[in-house]
């Protein structure tokens, strides 16, 4: 299947149509969790709270150890910091840095040194921050990062957050969507922390089919994007090499590529994953789904650098975090870098604020028809090119 997806011809610049937001100057309520505190996450937390942009955007809220905040914000000297230590999320203070105390046990602290005790408090701190989310007492939740080994217990048994965030709201893991993001940048997962050799008896027609649908539905709601393109990357080498090099793409990629295409969702592929980028198609679609972890994480982190924020797709709050792990090499030496972290933040208030301005469009059918004649809408029996030029 080729939809003419392989034009010689350069491409249009990208060009996203977005719905107009619901702008409000109340700040959002952000549940942080701490994730391994022997990692760097109190150092990226603190030092993007240290940023007044982020601070007049949120209402900040913890959940972790003062103490613990207290060591790290000292070791970085940052001295004008103030919290507001509370015990539960009724005692917050909405112009200042709220923490949380998840615990009362004592904890020791030894940065990059992992241990069962910081991996039993990271997970605590989802608890809570679930439970309050839960209760519509935040708005989103950003989560620093776990050691996915020392979490694992009674209260975590999962490959990742995603699943974990999945389980607490009872949503099957096909239902929701592993997001990468940075700026324009939005790569997607079929599968997402499975060894090499369970991915492919992990991939099926109705699978593809179902994380497209995720996706697009996401960029409309999360991201505002009104008629979003999406690329979907093949399995195999060079798309299979029409069978030669594996048939997953004809038997299962393709035929979900086409059910989704003929329900009006504007997908394109399969495309080969090294052209893909090596020519520079992921700046033409608005989002991008690949087969497993490491064929879509490889080339985002290249393209991301350090900005990079793992968004979870398909449930019913939102979730955010920044797309880097514990960094126990550089952890308590002051060189973490908290870009990822306060892009986080942001995308976290953004998709907020999107998903406002959506379901009050959606919710008024009235509003439904003023939006179309203002930004168009694509007929039933309108084939669009993705690589046609405007």
């Amino acid at each position: 299947m080729d939809n003419n997806n392989n034009p010689e011809k350069p491409v249009f610049e990208f060009a996203e149509e977005t719905a107009p937001v619901v702008e409000s100057r109340e700040p959002v309520i952000v549940g942080i969790t701490h994730g391994d505190i022997n990692g760097i996450g109190y150092e990226t937390i603190l030092k993007s709270l240290n940023n007044k942009e982020i601070t007049e955007l949120i209402v900040p809220v913890i959940y972790g150890s003062a103490r613990v905040a207290v060591y790290f914000q000292r070791r970085m000297a940052l001295e004008e910091f103030t919290f507001n230590s509370i015990t539960n999320i009724a005692q917050i203070n909405k112009k200042r840095i709220n923490i949380v105390n998840i615990s009362n046990q004592e904890i020791k602290i030894e940065p990059g040194k992992p241990s069962k005790q910081t991996g039993e408090l990271a997970v605590i701190a989802l608890e809570q921050a679930v439970g309050d989310v839960k209760k519509g007492l935040l708005n989103a939740i950003v989560t620093a990062p776990i050691n996915k080994d020392n979490a694992q217990g009674d209260h975590f048994n999962f490959p990742g957050h995603t699943e974990f965030f999945a389980n607490s709201f009872e949503i099957k893991p096909e239902d929701c969507l592993m997001f990468m993001v940075h700026d324009r940048l939005r790569v997607g997962f079929v599968t997402n922390h499975l060894p090499i050799n369970k991915i492919v008896p992990s991939i099926n027609k109705g699978l593809i089919s179902r994380k497209i649908k995720i996706m697009e539905q996401s960029l409309r709601r999360d991201f505002g994007i009104v008629k979003p393109k999406i690329a979907v990357l093949s399995l195999n080498p060079h798309a299979g090499d029409n069978g030669f090099l594996g048939d997953e793409e004809k038997t299962m990629i393709e035929p979900a590529i086409a059910d989704c295409y003929g329900q009006g969702v504007m997908v394109y592929g399969p495309y080969a994953t090294d052209g893909f980028f090596g020519t520079g198609k992921q700046y033409h679609f608005d989002g991008i789904l690949a087969m497993y972890h490491d064929q879509g994480m490889t080339p985002f982190k290249a393209l991301s650098e350090s900005e990079g924020v793992n968004f979870t797709a398909g449930l019913p709050i939102v979730r955010t975090s920044p797309a880097h792990g514990t960094a126990y090499d550089i952890a308590g030496k002051g060189e973490a870098s908290p870009t990822s972290m306060m892009a986080a933040l942001f995308l976290a208030c953004d998709i907020y604020r999107n998903r406002k301005s959506y379901d009050l469009m959606y919710e008024n059918p009235l509003k439904i028809g003023i939006a179309q004649e203002i930004i168009g809408t694509v007929k039933d029996d309108e084939t669009i090119d993705p690589f046609a030029e405007e």
